[in-house]
């Protein structure tokens, strides 16, 4: 049986080509000292460099491998740092962005509580203006400007006629008129004034303030109740004529009022 060559060896596999040296061997041993020995041995060294050669890349193969997977290592526990800083950072961007909701709804409570104590200030300036300095009012439809005492002293008189006092809210609104000659309140007063000696049978007197509002202001909204209220006082004071007169005077001035239909009412059972 032929030794196989070199050659022959390097194409079988690694097991495979070791059995092949060993026979190799086995034949060179049994042929002794033939001329071919040298050849032989020479191709023996060469196997050996090339086993070594091998080893030589398993080995390298090996490290480069260990390297890697520690490289790997390496890597993977630099990401989990990464990731534990990560964690930490959103941790404490968490913590940070609570506090500033904190201060950011204390701001807001704060804000609320300014704003509130200004409304209160403005109300109470408000206030402390409205009794001292004039202000609009509107009485009877009308509209003009009035101080806040001259508001209050009509009010005040105004408040004793509608609790009944008769007496007592005819010297108040006396007294108004005397102190505010000039007042928008005036023909208002003096209707007030003039029911209120209705109430208290000066009719005569109830006449003459009815009479001063229509001078004042014809055109009040109060107007064609005066006329009426004149009607009435001089049927109590038994002056049909007068009566008739002024009732008649109504229906044609104010047509359109309330008070122009009780005058015609009126009309038709003083004949």
């Amino acid at each position: 049986m032929m030794a196989p060559t070199v050659r022959t060896a390097r194409r079988l596999r690694p097991i495979a080509w070791l059995h092949a040296l060993a026979a190799a061997g086995i034949a060179v041993a049994a042929l002794g000292a033939s001329p071919g020995a040298s050849a032989a041995l020479f191709e023996d060294d060469e196997a050996r460099r090339a086993i070594l050669d091998l080893r030589q890349r398993v080995d390298a193969n090996r490290v480069a491998t260990e390297r890697q997977a520690e490289d790997a290592r390496a890597e993977v526990q630099q990401l989990r740092r990464s990731m534990l800083e990560l964690q930490t950072q959103i941790e404490m961007l968490r913590g940070e962005l609570a506090r500033m909701v904190g201060q950011n709804e204390q701001l807001l409570r704060e804000v609320a509580d300014l704003q509130r104590k200004q409304k209160d200030v403005q109300q109470g300036i408000d206030e402390r203006l409205r009794k001292v300095e004039p202000a609009k009012v509107n009485v009877d439809g009308r509209e003009f400007i009035a101080e806040p005492n001259e508001s209050r002293d009509f009010e005040n008189a105004l408040a004793v006629f509608r609790k009944g006092d008769f007496p007592a809210a005819q010297t108040a609104f006396a007294d108004f008129i005397k102190r505010y000659p000039q007042s928008g309140f005036r023909p208002t007063a003096l209707f007030w004034l003039g029911n209120a000696q209705y109430a208290n049978r000066d009719y005569r007197g109830a006449i003459a303030n009815f009479r001063a509002l229509l001078v004042a202001a014809p055109d009040h909204p109060r107007a064609a109740e005066s006329v009426l209220s004149i009607a009435n006082c001089q049927i109590e004071l038994k002056d049909t004529a007068g009566a008739r007169k002024s009732l008649t005077e109504l229906v044609k001035d104010y047509p359109q009022s309330e008070a122009a239909q009780a005058a015609k009412e009126r009309l038709a059972r003083l004949r």
